[in-house]
């Protein structure tokens, strides 16, 4: 596993936890919900370089995506 594929499955965890936590979803629906996002998309293209934002960020992000 890359450095980067690595700090992605960091990532991915933390946003599916943010959203189960501040969203009441279940672990379940936060990843469909995650991984059927752009955000998702644009986190492992490397051109846009999103995984080197925090998950916070990424969260933030999602969260405009989803309303």
């Amino acid at each position: 596993m890359s450095e980067i594929e690595y700090m992605n499955e960091c990532t991915i965890r933390d946003v599916i936890t943010m959203l189960v936590e501040k969203r009441n979803m279940s672990v379940s629906d936060a990843m469909d919900v995650f991984y059927n996002s752009q955000t998702f998309v644009n986190l492992n293209n490397t051109e846009t370089g999103l995984y080197f934002q925090s998950p916070v960020y990424i969260y933030d992000t999602l969260e405009k995506e989803i309303g």
